[in-house]
């Protein structure tokens, strides 16, 4: 009996080992599969003749000096700062407003409402519903213009945002804002002295959330910008083309590293200024 039981517990040791090594060599190869691309985008643009391999470059800062000499590359940078900023203010601004108003009134169908506005918003995505978009808008006058970019990519967001945000709200304890109201605060002052502090972590969250979609959109600023000058950093990178149609990696690459640092300066801004803390969803 004795040597029964000591052999399970061998053989539940040597399956938990074979486990935790399998684990582990699949973590690496995730990790690795990851990590390759962000080392190309390191190396690749100081490299004097790069290609889509990861290898130790040939030291050079030619590739940056190419990118200058082009007239849109960094005002593309401007443009998608343009966007993204504008886009992240007005889903703020709009999100806060409508999450509080659907935590603290009590709305008939109130759950139903924000499942069904953020199952509409995965599936009406922006290739889907982009011919009446574009229609929309071509009769808003507002075509090759950032505000109405900016208002499609706010409309596809805000749905998520509201679900999100919601959390945060209900998270936040209603004896606060009845102390305010006994010392005579309405509703906007009790929003922005004691909601927006405390929900200040979700608020950070759906900022760097809203710039990282609005930083890598491709699709709705391609439709409805028309001119270079106006184009965001990534419909630009579509143009880096050689003379024969091949693709301009030189450019490509610098360009990469340069369109990439201002997202992380924004991320560690406000991860140092206000911290994250990730909800999300419905409490009853």
């Amino acid at each position: 009996m004795m040597a029964s039981v000591k052999t399970v517990a061998r053989d539940r040791s040597v399956v938990h080992f074979v486990s935790r090594v399998l684990f582990t060599i699949v973590l690496v190869i995730v990790s690795l599969f990851f990590a390759l691309p962000m080392v190309w985008l390191v190396l690749a643009p100081f490299d004097a003749n790069p290609t889509l391999n990861v290898s130790w470059p040939d030291w050079t800062l030619d590739n940056f000096a190419r990118l200058a000499e082009n007239p849109y590359a960094l005002h593309s940078i401007l443009n998608s700062l343009i966007l993204g900023v504008g886009t992240m203010v007005l889903v703020l601004v709009l999100g806060a407003l409508a999450s509080y108003a659907m935590s603290r009134i009590n709305i008939p169908g109130r759950d139903g409402i924000l499942y069904a506005l953020l199952l509409l918003s995965s599936i009406v995505t922006g290739t889907a519903a982009m011919v009446p978009t574009f229609q929309l808008i071509t009769q808003l006058q507002l075509i090759n213009t950032h505000i109405g970019v900016i208002l499609v990519l706010a409309g596809g967001i805000l749905p998520t945002v509201i679900f999100i945000l919601k959390d945060f709200m209900d998270s936040i304890p209603k004896s606060y804002e009845e102390s305010a109201r006994l010392y005579g605060a309405g509703p906007f002052r009790i929003l922005k002295d004691v909601v927006v502090p405390i929900a200040r972590p979700g608020l950070a969250f759906i900022a760097i959330w809203t710039i990282v979609q609005v930083w890598g959109n491709f699709l709705v600023p391609f439709l409805l910008l028309r001119t270079p000058d106006m184009q965001p950093a990534a419909v630009l990178m579509y143009t880096f083309y050689t003379e024969s149609g091949q693709a301009d990696l030189r450019l490509i690459s610098a360009f990469s590293l340069v369109f990439s640092v201002p997202v992380l300066l924004i991320y560690f801004f406000v991860n140092r200024r206000f911290g994250f803390r990730f909800h999300g969803g419905i409490k009853s």
